[in-house]
This record gives structure tokens, C-alpha cells and sequence, in this order.
């Protein structure tokens, strides 16, 4: 863990991803008192595939176009 000023922080903005992941984690002070922490995202999972997406879904125990038609007749 490393501990920065906000002068520090803009001075290192470049290379901040880097900082990040050497250090771990980085709490940004203003004054002496802590205001804000990075952390590095744990994991990169990258986008899921449609097909992955679409096995999440439950199946609709009724037809999409019988829903969207009764709510046209509702209005």
C-alpha cells in the first residue's frame, strides 16, 4: 500500500495503471487526511460470449408477442 498526495497522483497519472499494480493499493490524501483508495480490479473476466448470456436467461413461460400484445390492449 502507498500512500499520495493529489500533487503526487497528477504528477503520476501516466503511469498510475502501472503504480497501481506494483503497489496494490494506493490511498490519495488532500492535506494529510485520506479521501480516496485504488485498488486494482481483481481478475479480468472479459466479456461473456452471447451464447453464455443467453443460457443465463430463463425461457419465458409465455411468447414475447402474446405479452407485447396485451399490453397494447391495455392502453
Amino acid at each position: 500500500m502507498r500512500t499520495m498526495s493529489i500533487r503526487e497522483v497528477r504528477d503520476a497519472l501516466p503511469k498510475l495503471d502501472s503504480l497501481i499494480a506494483s503497489e496494490g493499493e494506493v490511498i490519495i490524501t488532500r492535506r494529510g487526511r485520506p479521501i480516496a483508495k485504488f485498488v486494482p480490479l481483481q481478475g479480468d473476466k472479459g466479456m461473456p460470449s452471447y451464447a453464455d448470456l443467453r443460457a443465463m436467461v430463463k425461457p419465458l413461460k409465455r411468447p414475447s408477442a402474446e405479452l407485447i400484445r396485451e399490453d397494447r390492449e391495455r392502453l
